[in-house]
Parts: structure tokens; C-alpha cells; sequence
């Protein structure tokens, strides 16, 4: 089992314990995405130019904040890293670099990829699965936090302090 192993998942777990399903629930959302047809109204083919364009360079910055977020995110993580909301036995709270502007980087680098997608092909079918996983990923990470508190008495002032998905606003 090796590395599911170290990332606390076993037989066991699939009873639910350590937030199995909410992983579950995440990857079926993201290959879902990645299925979807691309659809929207013809009406918005014909927006002004400039509209076009606002709209690609929206896009290509939340590209960009996605490619930061995750990535930033994994180096900093480090050994702590696993894709359940249960923290590992042997993990230790990550506050520094990314951390110390957004709680749960992972998870926003993923919602900001998948509206980034949305915005560049004004996708309909996109948009939505985008807000289910944005819903999605916000309970994983309550809780996540339930759990992070649990473990990590200084984690009720590190959420006072830091945003949970968006720099400054959320």
C-alpha cells in the first residue's frame, strides 16, 4: 500500500473515518470537469472585443495564482501532505510561505484552475461543476479544521489570522 499508507488511508479508513469520502468525492468532481462539454450561448460569441479580452486576462491571472497556490503549496507542505482532511500522526502545523496567506492552498489552487478554465471558454457546464467544487472543497476543510484544532491548540489563532481559500477575503 506504501504511500497511501503514509498518507493515512488502510482497509480500516474506508469506514470513513479520516475524511475518505470527501477525497472521493473531490477526484469524481475534478474528472467530471475534465469530461464535461465545453457549452455556452451563442449570443456570447459576439461581446465587444475588449470584454474578450478582460475576460482571457482574468483567466490567465487566476491560471497563474493556481499554478502558485499549488505548487507553493506541495513545496511548503512538504512531508505533511495528504489528500485527506485527517492530518497525518506525524505532521507538524505549516504556517510559513504560503501558508501564512491562505489556510488551505491546495484546495484554492484547484478552484482557482477550474475558474480559470471556466472563465477562458465561458463554459456553463464548467462554471457549475466549479461551484460544486468550491462547495465541496469548503466543508473538506471545516473539517479539516475541526481535526487541525484537535491536534494543534494554535490553530484557532492561525484561522484568526489567515484566510481559508482567497488572500484577504476568504
Amino acid at each position: 500500500m506504501g504511500k497511501l499508507a503514509d498518507w493515512g488511508f488502510s482497509k480500516e479508513s474506508w469506514k470513513g473515518t479520516h475524511g475518505e469520502y470527501w477525497v472521493l468525492a473531490q477526484g469524481l468532481i475534478l474528472i467530471a470537469f475534465g469530461l464535461l462539454p465545453q457549452w455556452h450561448p451563442a449570443a456570447w460569441e459576439s461581446w465587444p472585443l475588449a470584454v474578450t479580452y478582460g475576460r482571457q486576462a482574468i483567466a490567465l491571472g487566476f491560471a497563474v495564482m493556481a499554478v502558485i497556490l499549488l505548487g507553493k503549496g506541495l513545496i511548503d507542505l512538504g512531508q505533511n501532505l495528504t489528500p485527506l482532511p485527517y492530518p497525518r500522526e506525524d505532521s507538524s502545523l505549516v504556517q510559513t510561505g504560503i501558508y501564512s496567506w491562505v489556510r488551505h492552498c491546495l484546495y484554492s489552487g484547484l478552484i482557482f484552475g477550474t475558474a480559470a478554465y471556466s472563465l477562458w471558454t465561458l463554459s456553463l457546464p464548467h462554471v457549475l461543476t466549479t461551484a460544486l467544487l468550491f462547495a465541496v472543497l469548503d466543508l473538506k476543510a471545516r473539517k479539516e479544521e475541526t481535526w487541525l484544532c484537535d491536534r494543534f491548540p494554535e490553530y484557532v489563532d492561525y484561522q484568526q489570522r489567515v484566510s481559508k481559500f482567497i488572500p484577504w477575503l476568504y
